[in-house]
């Protein structure tokens, strides 16, 4: 029997869930229910299911090494990791991924999952997959329904022929975009209506023929890319100039609402795509009886709130609130969201307005995350910069140097091998190094335990593309 591969979209804009989800890291890679990542918790959803292979990840190129170390840390091997050279929506992700597929098995099944769902239970989940297999491998296009429990108007709907009986599988009316409130209940009311959650499971041969059916100026662009990828460490980069050519569209568009072979098959288990920071009060028991109504994560404390999401993501402050009524408040070292509970679908265009002014804030994420490990800023002001920068047991920083600064390196702990110029040696904690401006150097950490430290830049210049770089194990051109 053909296999069924996972199929794992993962882009995102990160405007939603602002602050703490932006588009340099957005919120499928942060916990925001449970210690785990949504991304984290999709990759392993199917894990250990007799005849699922390994998850096919499309992502972006700066997500690629957040994608790896995540999968690396729940030990999840992925059948391939697809770079898209540009965002094109998941209409040329989705065929790229199934063109792909098909060059090695072309009779596999692809489940297609976007990666920033909260879906708590996984067997109701796996029941609806095997409810679906029978009718993908007799040649539909099947996709999976939520049961409205109530008049949401921030997801799409799917409209039946019946009322859902369990999990049997449905031919689809017709697909139904965001309604408004009064539409939205009179579909509740109704009872033949689920929430679209964009999950789909179909033969490769399927969807590809589908997209000839429908959208076929996307196949011959795709195909080109997929056929002309190039193999870059542990990813598979699309060929840039044909993926250019493909035209962005979401696969809704390119194909869902014109096929005639979609059924679908209902999910009666809770599912969230934490679409705004009340999704994410909501999945967190906000609603839950005898809790007022109050969720808080992190370091927080609450005096007579109800109602309300408090939220502290920054080390060493801690956040109160007191009397607090259905408000939303959440805490980064450089940004703080106070929202009524009710506005938060706002979120997305008071993101919009700090983009307008050029605010830093509203796409940089405070932590910059990079193969070797990650860093932060401290403290920034005119000629110079003060960073946080961990760098991961075995891994090492590019052999670089600047052209407009100088560093000073202060080891907090761990134990750092320092290249200057033609000196090589090992820092442990409480020693330090001057890099001086122009000098070709390098950080890496021989050890088993990260290396903390604390640099200090100087100069006219302190922008993260003031490099050139001579030796890369990440086989990185860009930034480092």
């Amino acid at each position: 029997m053909p296999g069924i591969f996972p199929v794992l979209l993962c882009g995102g804009s990160g405007t939603r869930l602002w602050p703490v989800s932006r588009k340099s890291f957005p919120k499928q890679f942060v916990p925001l229910a449970g210690a785990g990542t949504l991304f984290q918790a999709a990759a392993g959803r199917m894990r250990g299911v007799d005849g699922v292979g390994n998850p096919l990840v499309i992502t972006n190129s700066d997500f690629r090494f957040i994608v790896a170390e995540q999968l690396a840390a729940e030990d999840i091997r992925p059948s391939a990791i697809l770079i898209e050279p540009a965002a094109r929506n998941t209409g040329p992700a989705v065929l790229a991924a199934a063109i792909h597929l098909a060059a090695s098995d072309p009779e596999a099944l692809m489940l297609v999952m976007p990666t920033d769902h909260s879906i708590p239970d996984v067997d109701a989940f796996r029941a609806a997959i095997d409810a679906g297999v029978p009718r993908a491998r007799a040649g539909q296009i099947v996709t999976f329904g939520i049961v409205p429990d109530r008049p949401e108007t921030g997801y799409g709907w799917i409209e039946l022929p019946t009322a859902p009986q369990g999990s049997a599988p449905q031919k689809v009316q017709r697909f139904v975009e965001k309604p408004a409130l009064d539409r939205a209940e009179a579909m509740l009311a109704d009872g033949r209506y689920l929430w679209n959650a964009g999950i789909f499971l179909m033969a490769v041969g399927t969807l590809i023929a589908a997209f000839k059916a429908h959208a076929d100026d996307l196949v011959q662009p795709v195909t080109d890319a997929v056929q002309g990828a190039r193999q870059d460490l542990d990813f598979v980069r699309l060929a840039e100039a044909p993926w250019s050519q493909a035209r962005d569209i979401s696969i809704d568009f390119a194909v869902m609402e014109k096929a005639r072979n979609i059924e679908v098959v209902p999910l009666g288990a809770a599912w969230s795509d934490l679409g705004d920071w009340a999704a994410v009060w909501r999945e967190n028991g906000g609603e839950r009886p005898g809790s007022k109504g109050l969720v808080t994560q992190g370091a927080v404390t609450a005096i007579d709130c109800a109602g309300t999401l408090l939220r502290s993501e920054v080390e060493g402050q801690h956040v109160v609130g007191i009397g607090l009524q259905d408000l939303v408040v959440v805490a980064m070292p450089d940004a703080v969201l106070v929202a009524d509970r009710s506005r938060t679908q706002d979120v997305k265009e008071a993101v919009a307005q700090l983009k307008a002014k050029s605010v830093r804030q509203a796409e940089v994420f405070p932590r910059d995350h990079r193969p070797w490990g990650w860093f932060e800023t401290l403290a920034l002001a005119d000629r110079f910069q003060v960073k946080r920068i961990v760098v991961k047991p075995g891994a090492a920083l590019s052999l670089q140097s600047h052209i407009h600064r100088a560093e000073h390196w202060i080891v907090v702990s761990g134990t750092a091998q320092v290249t200057v110029g033609d000196d090589v040696k090992l820092l442990s904690e409480n020693q330090s190094v001057y890099v001086p401006l122009g000098a070709v150097h390098r950080l890496a950490n021989p050890g088993k335990v990260p290396v903390v430290l604390i640099e200090v830049q100087t100069g006219a210049y302190l922008g993260e593309d003031d490099i050139i770089r001579y030796e890369d194990i990440y086989a990185r051109s860009e930034k480092s």
